[in-house]
């Protein structure tokens, strides 16, 4: 029987000829982002700068100058304290789910007194009509009973309306009666 091959033993060119290649090709690599100077993130940065100018502004703003001790000149007088309760009048808050509100269109934009009534009603208010006004209003106005000139005001900011006027006749007085124009649209 014939002796089993022996393993060949490479050879000490073929090492030094790769060694060589594997130099070549990481001479040739750009380098990598993590090799080199590794910078601060701009947060950092950011962060000494500010301890560094809060030291220097302490530093600035310490005036300190006078002793450390404060000295009184005389003891203080004593003083009663009085205590003065009055009386005053708070208007009651306005709650608008008491208030009824009319509301109509006096504009050529279709629909404009309905959805009007939907949003006033959204807001909590108690809308209990709408159809169209026929006359002339020459702008958006809120017109109230004089009970209800604090809901009329009310509204008014809720809804940017700046007209609010008493009411006329031929207006209900227990409840506000808002008449839309075309500004409003």
């Amino acid at each position: 029987m014939a002796p089993a091959p022996r393993p060949r033993r490479r050879s000490t060119q073929v090492a030094a000829a790769r060694a060589a290649y594997r130099a070549r090709v990481e001479a040739a690599r750009p380098p990598r982002p993590d090799q080199g100077f590794a910078m601060s993130s701009p947060v950092a940065l950011m962060a000494a700068a500010a301890v560094a100018l809060a030291g220097v502004g302490f530093l600035l703003t310490d005036t300190d100058e006078g002793p450390d001790t404060a000295v009184l000149a005389s003891a203080p007088a004593p003083v009663e304290p009085t205590v003065t309760i009055e009386a005053t009048k708070r208007k009651p808050a306005v709650k608008r789910s008491t208030v009824y509100i009319d509301v109509y269109n006096n504009s050529n934009v279709t629909g404009l007194a309905g959805s009007t009534a939907a949003r006033i009603q959204s807001a909590g208010w108690q809308v209990v009509g709408s159809d169209n006004w026929y006359g002339t209003i020459p702008a958006t106005t809120i017109y109230y009973p004089e009970r209800l000139k604090a809901a009329a005001q009310l509204l008014s900011r809720d809804l940017g309306i700046e007209r609010v006027l008493p009411a006329v006749d031929p207006m209900n007085r227990d409840r506000l009666t808002l008449i839309l124009t075309a500004d409003f649209a």
